[in-house]
């Protein structure tokens, strides 16, 4: 399994930056680029513990599905969600917001796993890593640029 840890720091309470990350309609806005877009699930308001959701956008020229659900919310301090259908043999983030004397230190961890064995492995460490860092990195710019 493959992973990486982003961290940013943003200028609001854990509370304020928690429920940004779980704002459906902010998230489509950070990934504008992609085209992403909701084609099942809620497409407004804050997902909820339990909430399924399935994401429609561009990567690599092609358009993907992703079905994911959101679980182990604990607010304001951390959630989860995991890929349920899609490209991925395995997708797990664990989104983490920790108090800082200057705001929220937000702390996205991801996991995971391409598939087709050791082809999606050399896929994993030569594009997948360096591109699925792209995408949360932009989604973070959103998310700090709503506080700004």
């Amino acid at each position: 399994m493959s992973s990486f840890v982003l961290e940013r720091l943003i200028p609001a309470s854990p509370g304020e930056v928690f429920d940004a990350s779980l704002d459906v309609e902010l998230h489509v806005r950070s990934q504008g680029s992609r085209r992403e877009r909701v084609v099942a699930g809620p497409t407004s308001g804050m997902l909820r513990d339990g909430d399924g959701i399935t994401w429609s956008a561009r990567h690599f020229g092609i358009r993907f599905r992703l079905a994911s659900v959101v679980y182990d919310v604990d607010r304001p301090r951390r959630f989860r969600d995991r890929q349920t259908r899609g490209p991925f043999s395995s997708f797990v983030h664990t989104h983490e917001f920790l108090s800082d004397a200057e705001g929220t230190r937000m702390r996205d961890t991801i996991e995971f796993r391409s598939p087709f064995g050791p082809l999606g492995r050399i896929v994993d460490a030569a594009v997948m890593r360096r591109h699925l860092i792209g995408v949360i990195s932009e989604r973070n710019d959103a998310i700090s640029a709503h506080f700004a």
